[in-house]
This record gives structure tokens, C-alpha cells and sequence, in this order.
């Protein structure tokens, strides 16, 4: 029963700061488009309302901590040096929170005074935040403008996947080029052999057809001395022979050159 009295005695008092602290949040409204002036005055007026709010939090604090020690006196006197601690530790941490809410309200204050027009700017600019429509507007033209740079995103991986199917492409076409000019080479090698093994049969041809010639020559010379009755045809046939072998000789020397001319020595 002793537990349940100082657990209700430790709610209500917090319930009840709580509440004071709503009406003070309710009592504090801002308002745009007055003058510096007019801001210091209600800065000044947060802060004397800060200042009574802290004040009535400590005396409950204390309220609350005279209540348990009145509770607690008659079990033992180390919950007693507890409170007490409690109490005092809770006291300075008020204080700190003190000093720096007004701290902070003196420096607003000073920036106020010191730089009317910013403040009343920024006060401007809040109450045109606050406005409902320029919310929205905002938030449309950020969503538009996100939406906008997905897109230029999406249309730069297309552009970038479009290169990389067209570097891939090219790499395939060089690899089908260096296979082609490989065997072209070993084509053209293998040419050169089979011209220059022509050209050195050619050669073999041409040497055949001027000792031909040279034979025709020979004979022609022996046919002189048999009678003309009897040498006649043979002389001829001869003849024919030679020129032949001649013309023969002329075309297969005009072919040795042209290969001379591709660069393959015969």
C-alpha cells in the first residue's frame, strides 16, 4: 500500500508539469510581419514566461521531494542523504537548463536589435513557410525536379549502354578484321611462293625454248648442205620450229617480268 501511495505520489506531479508545459506551448505563438521592435518585446515576454514555468517545475520538484521525505523519514536515514542528493543534483541541472535557455533568448534578443531587417526577413520568410500553398509547391517542385533528374538519369545509362553495345560491336568487327588480314597474309605468303616457284619454272621453260632455238639453228645448218630436193621440207619444218620456240621464248620473258614487278625475285 506504502508503494502504491508514493507511486501515484511520483505521477501526479509530472502529469502536472506536462500540462503546465502544454499551456505555455499553447501561450507561445508566433507572428509574422511585425517589426523588430515588437519582436524584441515578445522575446522578452517567452522569456519571462520560461523563466515562471522553471520556476513552478523546481517548487513542484521540491513539493514532491518534501512529500517522499516526509514518506520515507521513519524507514531509514540513507533514503534521507538520497533525496537530498537527488534534490540538489536536480536543482543544478535546472539551473544549467536555465542559464542556457536564457542564454540563448539574450543572444536572440541581441541579433534582433542589432539586425532588424535579417530578423524581420526571416520572420517573412517563416510565415510565407508556414502558408500551406507554398508547401506545397515546394514539395511538387522538388518532386518535379527529382523526377526530372531520374529521367536525364535514365536516358544517360540508355546512352551510355547504347556506346558500350557499339564498343562491344566494334571489338567484334576488329577481331573479325585481324582474323581476315591474318589469313590474308598467309594467303598472300603462300602466293608469293607458288609466283616465285612459277617464275623459276618459267625460267626452266625460257632456257628449254632458246636451246631449242639453238638447236633449230644448228640443224638448219647441217639441212644447207643436203640437196635442196631432199632438205627442202625439213628446212621448213625447222624454221617453224625455231620461230615457235622464239615467240614462246618472248611471251614466257614477258611473264617472268611481271612478277619481277611484284617484288618476287625469280
Amino acid at each position: 500500500m506504502e508503494e502504491s501511495s508514493e507511486n501515484k505520489s511520483n505521477i501526479s506531479p509530472e502529469s502536472s508539469s506536462s500540462v503546465a508545459d502544454f499551456g505555455v506551448l499553447e501561450k507561445v505563438k508566433p507572428f509574422a510581419g511585425d517589426s523588430a521592435v515588437e519582436w524584441v518585446e515578445y522575446a522578452v515576454q517567452q522569456a519571462v514566461i520560461t523563466q515562471k514555468t522553471i520556476v513552478e517545475t523546481l517548487e513542484s520538484t521540491i513539493s514532491l521531494t518534501k512529500s517522499r521525505l516526509c514518506q520515507i523519514k521513519s524507514t531509514s536515514t540513507a533514503h534521507l542523504h538520497m533525496s537530498i542528493e537527488t534534490l540538489q543534483d536536480l536543482k543544478s541541472d535546472y539551473n544549467v537548463y536555465e542559464a542556457i535557455v536564457f542564454g540563448k533568448i539574450k543572444e536572440g534578443v541581441y541579433f534582433a536589435a542589432a539586425h532588424p531587417f535579417a530578423t524581420s526577413g526571416l520572420v517573412v520568410g517563416s510565415g510565407v513557410l508556414a502558408v500551406k500553398s507554398t508547401r506545397r509547391s515546394l514539395y511538387y517542385n522538388t518532386m518535379r525536379l527529382f523526377v526530372n533528374e531520374e529521367a536525364m538519369l535514365a536516358r544517360a545509362n540508355a546512352k551510355v549502354q547504347k556506346l558500350r553495345d557499339s564498343v562491344r560491336t566494334l571489338t567484334e568487327e576488329t577481331k573479325k578484321l585481324e582474323k581476315f588480314s591474318s589469313d590474308a597474309e598467309v594467303e598472300l605468303k603462300r602466293g608469293r611462293t607458288k609466283l616465285r616457284q612459277t617464275g623459276k619454272q618459267i625460267q626452266g621453260v625460257i632456257t628449254s625454248a632458246y636451246k631449242i632455238e639453238q638447236q633449230a639453228g644448228g640443224l638448219k645448218d647441217i639441212l644447207k648442205e643436203l640437196p635442196n630436193r631432199d632438205a627442202s621440207a625439213f628446212r621448213s619444218q625447222v624454221s617453224q620450229l625455231a620461230s615457235q620456240a622464239k615467240r614462246e621464248r618472248r611471251v614466257l620473258n614477258k611473264e617472268v617480268k611481271k612478277i619481277s614487278n611484284y617484288g618476287i625475285s625469280v
